[in-house]
């Protein structure tokens, strides 16, 4: 039987649709690069000259699907700014907490891939990150006056911590919600009550820790020069 060919412009983008379809159908691990090629049709050799081996195929489906999610977070930000009669930080906040929960209850599967240790690294360039997205409201936050200095310190990794250890709890069955209502305000109850926590802390003897991520790591190679030819193009949208 004949080989099909592959006629579309765009090898590299067709083989992490395809891989990113196999993670919906059989898991993170259930799925190797030769059956991603061979569902767009093409050798295993004609995939590797776009990824060396399986595992740097998932990373780059889950770098282009961080990225998807951070552009879904930034935009529902944006919508609860436009909804509002004044602009309200908070709001914007419970927002994207939302948002990156509704996200993995949708896409449980790309999301467990996308949380597993080491799909990204510090060679990971992510524009917009979902910590950036964050980060910049937090910020945001901040400038208006509604957390201190030593509270904005770390604030991302608190809120992150939050919001995806909700979002776990989801995906994996442990904690059950009737509806995307239900879940939304359930999310929001979640970021309100860390946000409110952190506009009430003091501030500690000690320094609080300083919370490393791959995203952070790659933001520091790249203001101190260290990252590879072609990274430096991340935005300081927000922490990742």
């Amino acid at each position: 039987m004949a080989r099909r060919r592959y006629h579309h412009g765009d090898l590299r983008t067709a083989l992490l649709d395809a891989a990113e379809a196999l993670v919906r159908e059989r898991g993170a691990q259930g799925w190797s690069l030769r059956e991603a090629s061979a569902r767009v049709g093409v050798s295993p050799s004609a995939a590797y000259h776009h990824f060396a081996s399986r595992d740097v195929l998932v990373r780059a489906v889950s770098e282009r699907v961080l990225a998807r999610l951070g552009t879904r977070m930034s935009e529902a930000a944006g919508r609860a700014s436009y909804d509002a009669t004044e602009d309200d930080p908070l709001r914007r906040i419970v927002a994207v907490g939302r948002g990156y929960v509704r996200w993995a209850v949708e896409d449980p599967a790309v999301a467990r891939l996308v949380f597993g240790a080491g799909v990204t690294d510090s060679e990971s360039a992510v524009s917009p990150h979902p910590h950036d997205v964050l980060a910049a409201e937090l910020d945001r936050l901040h400038a208006s006056g509604g957390l201190t200095a030593s509270a904005r310190e770390g604030a991302e990794f608190v809120v992150w911590a939050a919001v995806h250890g909700l979002a776990t709890l989801l995906i994996d069955g442990l904690m059950r919600l009737d509806g995307t209502q239900e879940i939304d305000r359930e999310a929001e109850r979640v970021v309100r009550a860390v946000v409110r926590g952190l506009t009430t802390e003091t501030a500690p003897p000690l320094p609080w820790p300083a919370p490393q991520s791959a995203h952070t790591e790659h933001q520091a190679a790249v203001r101190f020069g260290t990252a590879a030819p072609g990274e430096a193009n991340e935005p300081r949208s927000i922490d990742s």
